[in-house]
């Protein structure tokens, strides 16, 4: 699964992607000091994992990355990689590495969940015609909209995420 980029409250505090200090402590067991604050994505995806059987079972079959890896703030606010033409441009070259080096950590390659929709699903699938990482990229949308704009059909959008990774890992919920 990948993210578009880390947010400054999430994977920006705890170095671990849609983790923010909340789910890093309550739902990982990993003990911190980086206080009990949470994110929306993080309590979409936690929310999910805990659907999918807790998360000693989601981890041990996917790994959730980024896209970009790399965190970017504008006027004190999350900034996405693509949102500026420039700055999509200058990190594209890091942004290939690192997927390649994520893509080393012995991972199945035959598809990938996009987590972010539209512009992040475009500019996964351009790098992938170049490089030919995954044969098949799957989008959902990304949690921070559910959870902003969709709220009430939450479950709606759990349920299409696992569906996502159902079909391609064949578990049973």
């Amino acid at each position: 699964m990948l993210g578009i980029n880390p947010g400054r409250l999430g994977a920006g505090v705890t170095g671990v992607n849609f983790t923010a200090p909340r789910q890093l402590k309550h739902s990982c067991g990993i003990d911190h000091e980086l206080g009990n604050s949470s994110e929306l994505s993080a309590e979409f995806i936690y929310e999910m994992i805990q659907y999918y059987g807790g998360v000693e079972a989601f981890y041990q079959d996917w790994f959730i990355g980024s896209v970009c890896p790399l965190g970017f703030i504008k006027a004190g606010k999350n900034m996405n990689y693509y949102d500026d033409p420039q700055l999509a441009e200058a990190v594209t070259p890091f942004i290939v590495q690192t997927i390649q080096q994520q893509l080393t950590f012995n991972l199945k390659t035959d598809y990938c969940i996009c987590i972010g929709g539209e512009k992040n699903f475009r500019f996964l699938s351009r790098l992938n015609e170049q490089h030919r990482w995954f044969q098949q990229i799957i989008p959902v949308p990304h949690p921070r909209f559910i959870m902003q704009y969709k709220r009430k059909e939450k479950e709606k959008y759990i349920i299409q995420y696992l569906e996502a990774i159902n079909v391609k890992c064949k578990r049973v919920f």
